[in-house]
């Protein structure tokens, strides 16, 4: 379940990927299978191969993209999520979900 996030957020998230931007989207997240995460970074690119190939800098494997509703993207959480959250110089994500 998501929460943390606006419809404005959502839309301008969605749109960027269908434009074949890498576009990201962090919010607030419960599930089960990962108790210890409490945010995921969502990177989408309606370009596979040019998100795989983004995927591809930071040790992601192309089988590890999610292709639901239209929206094919990576879900980052941990340190991972952190890690990639620096380096692509997104210090407002990191600071509005104090990761």
């Amino acid at each position: 379940m998501a929460f943390g996030i606006n419809r404005e957020e959502l839309l301008l998230w969605k749109s960027k990927i269908s434009q074949g931007e890498i576009a990201f989207l962090t919010h607030y997240w419960m599930d089960d299978r990962f108790p210890e995460s409490v945010t995921v970074t969502k990177v989408g690119c309606g370009c596979i191969s040019r998100l795989a190939q983004w995927g591809s800098k930071y040790g992601l494997k192309k089988e590890w993209i999610h292709y639901r509703d239209s929206y094919p993207h990576y879900d980052l959480f941990g340190k991972k999520q952190k890690e990639i959250l620096l380096k692509e110089g997104l210090q407002d994500h990191l600071n509005r979900f104090d990761l």
